[in-house]
């Protein structure tokens, strides 16, 4: 099974996974981000603005995707932003046509908690300007992306809690802990 946690950067998909897996067992982290990294190195792929333009990048999350899960089992969780449509079917697509139940939640919050948490994650701060300049792509997916996950709002709730939500959601046993 996959848990996919969609959203724009700041509304808590990797917090919200790691929260995840504390209280999931046999629950991971795939961070399809890597992909991304990966394919940077190689030489001759046109220049484009986002990694996931590039086809291999999809069909390598699941191709990726599918080979973990047939290699550990469990559950996997992936935190990633994809506000094209498109790019989601095709990997939504791939992953049914590997036989993999995915459960897809888009992680919401409004636009004042959304700026307030980008200015001021200290971790990623290199990012800062580039997420607060991608706020508008989200904005446009959301008509497509409240039709295709379950849309859970982080505003007011703790990552612990959010996780707890989406355990439920998709239907996966949890501790107590966490």
């Amino acid at each position: 099974m996959i848990i996919w946690l969609n959203g724009t950067f700041g509304a808590g998909k990797t917090t919200t996974a790691g929260e995840l897996v504390k209280i999931t067992p046999a629950a991971r982290i795939f961070d399809s981000e890597h992909v991304g990294f990966m394919l940077r190195h190689i030489q001759g792929l046109p220049e484009v603005r986002n990694f996931q333009q590039w086809p291999p990048w999809r069909g390598l999350v699941v191709q990726t995707a599918s080979h973990l899960l047939d290699y550990l089992g469990g559950v996997l969780v992936i935190p990633q932003t994809v506000l094209i449509e498109e790019y989601w079917a095709e990997i939504r697509l791939g992953l049914e046509k590997s036989g993999i139940p995915v459960h897809h939640f888009m992680l919401h919050t409004d636009q004042d908690t959304l700026t307030r948490r980008i200015e001021t994650d200290a971790v990623e701060t290199g990012a800062r300007q580039w997420r607060l300049d991608h706020l508008a792509d989200y904005r446009r997916a959301l008509p497509w992306l409240s039709r295709e996950a379950e849309v859970v709002d982080t505003t007011e709730l703790p990552p612990a809690r959010v996780a707890r939500i989406v355990a439920a959601r998709a239907g996966v046993k949890t501790t107590q802990a966490g």
